[in-house]
């Protein structure tokens, strides 16, 4: 039986490792059920990491090795620079070699530049991008009237410099009276020590800060709050990053928020909890947090058996516009850019929970109104794409 073949390009190894493995067995269990029922079209899903320390030059090494292994479709998510450079490498190659196209799925890398003026029909974005996020997190702090001082913070590439200006930009429009105190950008992956940054957040006088900080940069900054002794709240992208809840504790209750497109205790059916249970059982050092590798891996096998095809260029049609009933709700494929619409989340730690994370008892409660439908959270685009010929 033939493979339709997969490549997770990602960190495998070094700080951000983690946070590759995590999306990594989330996408292995994923295939895992697919194949258990059939496959797709007959044939076997088949996903293989390729370790590409979260570099860019290392990711397009790592690229051609996938496409030399026979690779259709590529997994990125962790690094909006890593993705560019995809995107960048796939155009170029399907212009090359007709026949042989592959697509890339972007399950993470949430620059919102790659589905506005960068988008490319090649690419697929299955999370919120970071202005979708911040305009839940600033419509929540909208109506907070005790937060008047915001302090930014965030690591040094593109997507940490497309976090700090949609909060500027959205906080001056909904909040003009909000003083930005700091914006601060630091190294990806390289400060070991987060003191200095959170001494700075407290002279500051900020009554809450904004982070777009994942993996050990999450989780290192949280234990120096932690450390400090400081009750500001960080509302975050990540705040579900391994070690960071567990690094504040029961600091981290009420005080640690973050938006997402799903989290482990929002109702769902006992099959969703059947896999929320199997993940955490299997790979016991992670959390059920990459919810849309899930979706990313289903939504293919809808495409390619709507198509009668595992190739990439029907399978990518048949992706556009498509709708696909997820646990928490529907989930759209935008034909115009390639932008996943869906629900979005906002959540903060309690001990009130079904499934607690990093192995402690506190895990992630909804917000009450912190459910955003997909409609509410679309975002303009400014995508002009250009396709091929169907098939």
């Amino acid at each position: 039986m033939a493979d339709v073949k997969f490549a997770f390009i990602d960190p495998l190894s070094g700080p951000m490792g983690p946070s590759g493995e995590a999306g990594y067995t989330s996408f292995l269990l994923a295939a895992e059920h697919i194949n258990a029922n059939g496959g797709v079209n007959g044939e076997q899903i088949e996903v293989k990491g390729y370790d590409n320390k979260v570099n860019p030059k290392e990711s397009l090494v790592q690229l051609q090795k996938a496409i030399d292994d026979g690779v259709r479709y590529i997994f990125q998510g962790n690094g909006s620079s890593v993705a560019a450079a995809i995107i960048d490498a796939v155009n170029k190659h399907n212009q090359r070699n007709p026949g042989d196209e592959v697509l890339f799925f972007n399950y993470a890398a949430v620059t919102p530049d790659f589905t506005n003026d960068g988008c490319s029909f090649w690419h697929f974005r299955f999370d919120a991008h970071a202005d979708m996020k911040m305009a839940a997190i600033t419509d929540y702090i909208q109506g907070q009237d005790d937060i008047k001082k915001v302090y930014l913070i965030g690591q040094d590439y593109i997507f940490g410099q497309a976090v700090a200006a949609a909060a500027e930009s959205q906080l001056k429009e909904k909040r003009p009276d909000i003083e930005i105190v700091g914006n601060e950008l630091h190294p990806l992956a390289k400060v070991k020590d987060f003191t200095p940054y959170i001494q700075k957040i407290i002279s500051s006088g900020a009554d809450a800060v904004i982070t777009g900080n994942w993996g050990a940069d999450m989780q290192l900054l949280m234990k120096a709050a932690a450390e400090s002794g400081s009750e500001i709240p960080y509302f975050t992208f990540y705040g579900g990053s391994l070690g960071a809840v567990s690094a504040l504790g029961e600091g981290a209750i009420d005080r640690l928020y973050q938006v997402t497109e799903a989290i482990t205790n929002l109702d769902a059916s006992d099959e969703q909890y059947a896999l929320i249970e199997e993940y955490k059982q299997r790979f016991p050092e992670y959390d059920y947090y990459y919810h849309r590798a899930f979706n990313a891996l289903n939504m293919f096998k809808q495409a390619a058996e709507t198509a009668g095809s595992n190739d990439p260029i029907p399978v990518a049609f048949a992706l556009e516009g498509m709708t696909y009933e997820e646990p928490y709700g529907t989930a759209t494929m935008r034909a115009d850019d390639h932008q996943l619409q869906q629900n979005l989340y906002i959540s903060t730690v309690s001990k009130d929970v079904k499934y607690g994370v990093d192995n402690i008892d506190l895990g992630w409660k909804l917000l009450d109104g912190g459910k955003i439908d997909a409609a509410a959270a679309e975002q303009p685009t400014t995508c002009q794409m250009e396709r091929p010929e169907k098939p």
